[in-house]
């Protein structure tokens, strides 16, 4: 099945300060063979991803069945129409919340007054942000106040696109346990690789906050949308797979449409999935393909060399090394306190 994270008609050209390793994988190759020796290995990644997502063998995901087809084809229809059953419903304050993050001059007090105003939220904000992942000192944060001091107005946005997805990525049951938590790991290191990659090169990042959470959230909507069409407590890893792969873009789009999200999320989600012929990667392209790099190598799965790595991201070594070396802290951090939990 191709790669459907994004798709490129040729291969980058090397940008400034880049090394020409990082800019075609294989020298002496052309551009069209890089292009789809890049393909390929982002297919491996893709497959290496899911059959740790569904503890699956990775070798069997693309089998596919008559009623691979058939489970296909309603899904489709289902996105078509409008008719998902398991499509996760807005936050109430979602709108609110989405219109002052995105204020570049918004106050403390008002994401503090609207985050208070929500209880259950402001709970779900102080387990994240207290979270290996998101902390940055030692010290314990008890208070929106004393979170938004903590990390300043840049840093609490991702911590509460975090926040509001959290629930909705909680497993609803045991039998679906595995697969969410891991689907939850990797959007996060998604999302935060997306907004690192934003801010190395001086490009907008706050919208990225909650579009780098899509995928994910799309990824476990459809995998209890096929758990719901097959009567199966656990869809089928094969088709799962397929579907998700194929759908998923679709999917977040129509989640962003729901939620009533703003027209520059819809364009992010848009050009990462189908960027113009012989344009650069976005944050979002990049930022996917590394985090999921990274959550692999930390799960001890299989996962791709890192000068394959570098090759594949269209990122100057200096920024590149800024990038990942956070990402594994992240990582790192939050294995820690897992270990400790």
């Amino acid at each position: 099945m191709m790669w459907s994270w994004f798709s490129r008609k040729k291969a980058p050209e090397p940008t400034s300060g880049t090394s020409r390793s990082m800019s075609t994988l294989a020298s002496g190759h052309s551009d069209e063979e890089s292009a789809e020796h890049m393909q390929e290995e982002l297919a491996k990644l893709n497959r290496y991803l899911f059959g740790w997502l569904l503890d699956s063998d990775y070798h069997r995901l693309e089998l596919t069945t008559e009623s691979t087809v058939a489970i296909d084809r309603e899904i489709a229809e289902r996105l078509e129409s409008g008719n998902l059953q398991e499509l996760p419903r807005q936050p109430m304050i979602l709108p609110q919340l989405m219109r002052a993050i995105a204020m570049p001059n918004v106050r403390r007090h008002e994401i503090s007054e609207i985050m208070l105003a929500d209880p259950a939220l402001t709970d779900q904000l102080l387990q994240v942000v207290n979270s290996p992942f998101f902390r940055t000192t030692e010290q314990s944060i008890e208070s929106v106040d004393q979170a938004i001091f903590m990390l300043g107005m840049d840093g609490i946005r991702s911590v509460i696109a975090a926040a509001v997805m959290r629930p909705m990525m909680a497993a609803r049951s045991n039998s679906e346990s595995l697969f969410a938590r891991r689907t939850w790991r990797w959007g996060l290191a998604c999302s935060r690789a997306s907004e690192l990659v934003a801010q190395a090169q001086n490009i907008d990042y706050h919208s990225l906050s909650v579009v780098g959470l899509l995928p994910a959230l799309a990824y476990l909507s459809l995998y209890r949308e096929l758990a719901n069409t097959q009567r199966q407590t656990v869809p089928d890893p094969a088709v799962a797979y397929h579907v998700i792969v194929k759908y998923f873009w679709q999917t977040c789009q129509y989640i962003a449409t729901e939620w009533q999200l703003s027209p520059r999320h819809h364009a992010i989600l848009l050009h990462a999935q189908r960027p113009a012929p012989g344009a650069e990667h976005t944050p979002l392209n990049d930022g996917m393909i590394l985090g999921t790099r990274e959550v692999l190598r930390h799960a001890h799965q299989r996962n791709l060399p890192e000068d394959t790595l570098c090759a594949l991201l269209q990122l100057p070594q200096s920024q590149f090394h800024q990038v990942r070396n956070r990402l594994v802290a992240m990582l790192k951090g939050e294995d820690a306190g897992a270990q400790s939990a």
